[in-house]
């Protein structure tokens, strides 16, 4: 076992009041607060400005995931109100991009709120569109652990299922605002760049920028790229157990395109900047498929990064060949090479890695980032990237009224790697 896996979460723990929790955006969105950590220093400032403490000619990397309407609510004739909260596809495909495609029926992992209301018999909502009446027909297939299979069916079958739940659906809030989602959320717990449907949780980090601070950026001459990664619910899940290791990490899809690889190659003697947490474990999960591709001399049949992959150092070290050391440039480009010989434009795959304090983090300088729930995953990753001083930068912004979570203020971090100013 690695020592790094009887991290104590207790050790992750912070005391967050519920005033400090952002219930509503501001009417603003780059109209909040930012903290600027950096060699041990703490800087103010506010988020529309961010151009001002990111190194020029940097490569700024953000995930284009948008948020899809995960909450479908059922009346029964009863008057119960059944909640299915969308999880990930199951059939007739798992690939979230053709599954949102598909019509007339899709099968998909959910949560169900109010359960026990829901023993037996299908459930029916009826909507209207364009004027049109249709029925959407929910069928409970299988109970497990802590989700079930629902079969979805609509009639008229025109509509794509990404339209139906466009349509009939509601915003998947984060569970600790404990309210309803209203009008302006569809817009709000949006990014502006927003693009390919999937995800049920907002890339938080993003909901920050305007159109106004991508032009002070590319006053500076920073550079853009994209990709996705679909955020899950496993993101809102805290670590319950003492222990991380017992913790089990949620599965993400995640979308990366070959040129975005190319660019981040030439940007790695430079300053990149993840946007987000999910786009930081994008970047570290992409270079590890290519030590895995390294290791299998590119005989893979799917990229999937397990959990504590990059922890098993006698894995990896046991080849002729110490993998633990594998650079940054070689990695991606065996993962070059492999789309090149696959005649593929874009890399797909999934990722269940963790991040957590003593980990190596390989492609970011920077990291944009909101206030994590305590005890999360998330803050793990926080204070993986810029070491115990994370409970410096919590304990700045809890006196001098930051507001937090999803829809609260940002933060801009440098890690230990010495960026090029």
């Amino acid at each position: 076992m690695n020592k790094l896996q009887n991290i104590s979460i207790s050790d992750y723990n912070y005391m967050l009041p519920q005033g400090k929790i952002a219930l509503f955006p501001l009417d603003q969105r780059d109209n909040s607060k930012l903290i600027i950590y950096k060699n041990g220093i703490i800087n103010e400032g506010v988020f529309k400005n961010i151009a001002q403490s990111i190194p020029a000619n940097s490569l700024l990397i953000y995930n284009e995931t948008k948020v899809i309407q995960a909450r479908l609510v059922f009346q029964k004739d009863t008057g119960a109100k059944i909640e299915i909260f969308c999880l990930e596809p199951v059939s007739p495909t798992r690939e979230i991009q053709l599954a949102f495609n598909q019509k007339s029926y899709s099968i998909w992992k959910c949560m169900i709120g109010n359960s026990k209301k829901w023993k037996i018999g299908d459930l029916v909502k009826n909507f209207v569109y364009n004027k049109r009446k249709y029925k959407l027909i929910a069928k409970r297939k299988n109970q497990l652990d802590n989700t079930s299979l629902i079969e979805f069916k609509w009639y008229p079958e025109d509509l794509t299922f990404s339209e139906i739940l466009e349509i009939s659906g509601l915003v998947p809030l984060p569970p600790y605002l404990n309210r309803e989602a209203v009008e302006s959320d569809k817009i709000r717990y949006q990014t502006v760049y927003a693009k390919n449907n999937g995800s049920v949780a907002a890339p938080t980090a993003g909901l920050h920028f305007t159109e106004n601070v991508f032009n002070s950026l590319k006053e500076k001459k920073i550079q853009f790229e994209q990709l996705t990664l679909h955020v899950s619910a496993g993101t809102f899940k805290p670590v319950s157990s003492p222990t991380i290791k017992d913790h089990q990490m949620h599965t993400e899809q995640i979308f990366i395109k070959k040129n975005t690889i190319k660019k981040i190659l030439q940007n790695i003697n430079g300053n990149i900047i993840s946007v987000g947490t999910t786009t930081l474990r994008t970047l570290e999960s992409l270079y590890w498929f290519g030590v895995k591709l390294i290791i299998n001399d590119y005989f893979l049949d799917e990229f999937f990064i397990e959990q504590w992959f990059p922890y098993d150092k006698k894995y990896l070290s046991k080849h002729k060949q110490d993998f633990t050391k594998i650079s940054v440039k070689d990695s991606l480009s065996a993962v070059i090479k492999y789309l090149d010989k696959n005649n593929l434009n874009t890399l797909t795959g999934t990722t269940q890695l963790i991040i957590v304090p003593g980990y190596e983090f390989r492609i970011a300088k920077g990291i944009i980032t909101n206030f994590h729930q305590p005890k999360s995953t998330l803050l793990l990753l926080v204070a993986a990237f810029i070491g115990k001083d994370w409970k410096k930068v919590y304990e700045y912004a809890l006196s001098h009224n930051f507001r937090f979570l999803s829809y609260g203020d940002s933060c801009l971090f440098f890690n230990k790697l010495k960026t090029n100013d």
